[in-house]
């Protein structure tokens, strides 16, 4: 209060018609003690003591708390949190006279004074709630003087504050035994809740505790604290009731082991860390969510290999609220690096980024769900990927491949779509890629080529579920929605049917798991069993799950689909959610009926050139032709003739009987060996009569697969050889090898070759039929250590 507001309530107390004199005798009183306030003032609440930070769930359970730099859990609340009975009872008992003195209560005082000379000890203190919040803040022995330091620092705290503030000082700072400072810390401590919900006997327990807090300790001495409570009850009868009261006396005295809360500990810590300051951080997650999710967790790591961690990650899609956040199996287990939150920490994603890669061809009209790709050995420059399972599967569609995580096809879109492009286009919707060092984005990026985080890829994923935004995760109601668009609302469709169901072919040959669930998800392994990952999307949530060793190390066994979709399935039950609602398609999503291999419409029930009919998903209309063959030119149409007698292939000027024109589509030469027999019989065409064996038989050549010219093989110092698989495509029966000039063997086509290079040097290797059409190919190998 200024001095000139002092002045003006004493002028209005004397009143105009009394003595100057007396006026201006009071005024310098006033003056005096107003002077000795500034000079004297009594300490700020919080400077020597400062509160805990304690970090909050949604409905404002702890979920870890920080203690201040002395170590005393101190947690801050506000006087409407805390349970109005505590109110009640802390008032009745300690100071009935609390909201009308001005900070000390003579005749508590002359009565404690009479019982202090008349008994020669100290019976009862005299001091008043404001007189414990002045040594609370300001301490003081309990000497005479102790005494009138405490009743001028009570004096000076009810003309600085409110008696609400005063009050709520108390609340915050009151010595509750231990560590525990405080009826917000002493309740959570002790009885395992926030202050707002105390029953009339913990109201009465907690208002006594700090007359003895170190003798009153529930946890310690019920039987001292019952006492107490009881005494306090017994007075609270008059306002509380008889019966009330009665119930509260019969209730037992308890107490938990004053422990710390510890859910989400890890977010918790990025929090504070990123909050400086702060005392209370309240977040968007689920306590219950988080509780069960890492009771999973910790169920799940007693059969995981020593130091293997796993992380979890729940987004609510609608809000981006994060509802759980585990950034470890076991925070309390450091063999399992605890400490190091893997929802942050940048790791090879394997598999994981091909639904993007799809839903962008999907938008650039390079395919639709059903276009034809070659599971087969292929080089791309150089770069040969293999399946996780060391298998090939022949002719395979979009959501084949995407529904089977298949390598070799997802590689084949990516070089038609441009790896550049393909970063670029990820970044732009959020989700950043960590390259090593000094390289530049290349085709091993859809096999786990760059670094992500769990956090990124949940909020990219949840673009399947929010019509192609992605978005990034919120912590706290304060954090902005930051959205961005990662592919178009029809792509996202797509996409997640493929991934739920396998798309269309897929939902009518055998709803899976994801279909009765609602749940569109995707798995990942890195290279070396470093990473495994999956993702999944429902309408509601968005979850992203990783599991592996914190240090990088590979965990041999362990991959996306045996040791992280599990533990999706297993997080995603824990969710409440209302089910799996009907989608319908959005506008522009259409459904087309296609024909491999030419990967078009189909045009009609009698078009030979349909070999296979697929029900496809086509975005905007677009129905794209198959992939050019990258072995052999040529159009994908053709017209070939036939003996009509002998039905073998001939041409009209060497044919011996009427000839036959027949109209083929031809599969890509990669694929023609992989054909089941009565399709290939079907199909492609018949041998060639001797009587054409000469005949020019235009767009047919062979093609090396398996190795690219000038490729280099690395072969580990020690080994004795280097060994690769080499295939002819283009032609069909025999096919002759040679190394270096020299023949080596033959063999049918689809047979291919094993070879062996036992030194180091260059290899110059041939490939010819009967006809005389060959491919020749030059390697390099080259020892390391």
């Amino acid at each position: 209060m200024s001095l000139q507001g002092a002045l003006t309530k004493v002028r209005a107390a004397v009143g105009a018609g009394q003595n100057r004199r007396a006026f201006v005798a009071t005024a310098a009183v006033l003056v005096f003690f107003l002077a000795l306030d500034r000079l004297f003032p009594p300490p700020q609440p919080g400077r020597a003591a400062p509160f805990a930070t304690i970090v909050a769930a949604r409905d404002g359970t702890p979920l870890r708390a920080f203690p201040d730099r002395t170590h005393v859990w101190r947690h801050p609340v506000a006087l409407e949190e805390v349970s109005p009975l505590y109110l009640e009872a802390l008032v009745a008992y300690e100071d009935r006279a609390y909201w009308w003195h001005p900070g000390v209560n003579p005749w508590a005082l002359a009565r404690a004074g009479w019982q202090w000379l008349t008994g020669g000890r100290v019976v009862s203190g005299g001091s008043t709630l404001t007189m414990q919040v002045a040594r609370i803040l300001d301490p003081t022995p309990r000497t005479v003087a102790g005494k009138l330091k405490q009743i001028a620092r009570a004096l000076q705290l009810e003309w600085r504050y409110s008696k609400r503030e005063i009050l709520t000082l108390y609340l915050n700072y009151a010595p509750m035994g231990g560590v525990l400072e405080g009826i917000e810390a002493a309740s959570r401590g002790y009885l395992g809740k926030p202050a707002r919900r105390l029953t009339h006997a913990e109201a009465a327990l907690l208002a006594v505790l700090p007359q003895a807090p170190s003798l009153l300790r529930p946890d310690r001495h019920p039987a001292r604290a019952r006492i107490a409570r009881d005494k306090v009850l017994q007075r609270m009868a008059g306002r509380w009731g008889t019966v009330i009261v009665a119930d509260a006396l019969i209730e037992p005295v308890y107490a938990f082991v004053p422990r710390q809360p510890l859910l989400a500990p890890l977010l918790a810590q990025r929090l504070r860390s990123a909050a400086t300051g702060a005392t209370r951080i309240d977040t968007t997650i689920d306590a219950a969510a988080q509780t069960q999710i890492e009771q999973v967790l910790l169920d799940r790591a007693h059969n995981l290999p020593p130091r293997v961690s796993a992380a979890v990650l729940v987004m609510d899609n609608a809000t981006l609220e994060v509802l759980a956040y585990a950034g470890s199996a076991d925070f309390t287990d450091a063999e399992r690096a605890s400490h190091v939150d893997m929802v942050r920490a940048p790791r090879s994603p394997g598999s994981a980024l091909k639904p993007f890669l799809y839903a962008f061809a999907l938008e650039e009209g390079l395919i639709h769900s059903e276009s034809l790709l070659a599971d087969a050995p292929q080089s791309f420059g150089g770069y040969q990927p293999g399946n996780f399972q060391q298998s090939f599967h022949g002719p395979v569609s979009v959501s084949e491949a995407l529904g089977r995580s298949l390598n070799v096809p997802a590689v084949e879109v990516l070089d038609r779509l441009g790896s550049t492009r393909f970063v670029a286009r990820l970044r732009s919707a959020g989700l950043r890629l960590e390259f090593p060092r000094d390289a530049t984005p290349n085709l091993s990026v859809i096999l786990g080529g760059a670094a992500v985080t769990l956090e990124e890829l949940v909020g990219a994923y949840s673009a399947l579920a929010r019509k192609g935004l992605a978005a990034a995760p919120r912590y706290t109601a304060a954090d902005p929605m930051r959205e961005r668009r990662m592919m178009s609302e029809g792509a996202a469709f797509i996409v997640r049917e493929i991934l739920e169901s396998g798309g269309p072919v897929g939902r009518e040959v055998e709803p899976g798991v994801g279909v009765r669930r609602g749940i569109a998800w995707k798995t990942g392994t890195s290279f070396g069993f470093r990473d495994a990952w999956a993702v999944g999307v429902s309408d509601r949530y968005t979850v992203g799950v990783w599991v592996g060793r914190p240090d990088g190390t590979p965990n041999p066994g362990f991959f996306g689909a045996n040791a992280a979709a599990p533990l999706l399935l297993d997080v995603f039950s824990t969710l409440p959610d209302g089910g799996a609602a009907a989608r319908a398609a959005p506008r522009g999503v259409t459904q087309e009926r296609i024909c491999w291999p030419l990967g078009t419409r189909a045009s009609g029930p009698a078009d030979p050139r349909c070999h296979v009919r697929r029900t496809a998903w086509a975005l905007e209309g677009a129905v794209p032709a198959t992939f050019p063959d990258r072995l052999r030119g040529g159009e994908p149409r053709y017209t070939y003739h036939v003996d009509a007698i002998t039905g073998e292939r001939v041409m009209p000027e060497c044919a011996r009987h009427a000839v036959r024109r027949v109209e083929g589509a031809r599969w890509p030469a990669v694929l023609e060996p992989w054909l089941d027999p009565g399709l290939r019989g079907r199909v492609l065409p018949p041998a060639w009569s001797t009587d054409c064996r000469d005949a020019v038989r235009a767009g047919e050549s062979v093609k090396i697969v398996g190795a690219s010219d000038g490729e280099v093989v690395q072969r580990a110092a020690g080994n004795e050889q280097a060994v690769m698989r080499l295939e002819a495509r283009g032609v069909q029966g025999e096919i002759n090898w040679m190394v270096n000039g020299r023949f080596v063997a033959r063999a049918p086509a689809a047979a291919g070759h094993l070879l062996r290079l036992a030194e180091a040097g260059r290899y110059d290797i041939t490939a010819f039929d009967d006809r005389g059409h060959y491919d020749r190919i030059s390697l390099s190998v080259r020892s390391v250590n």
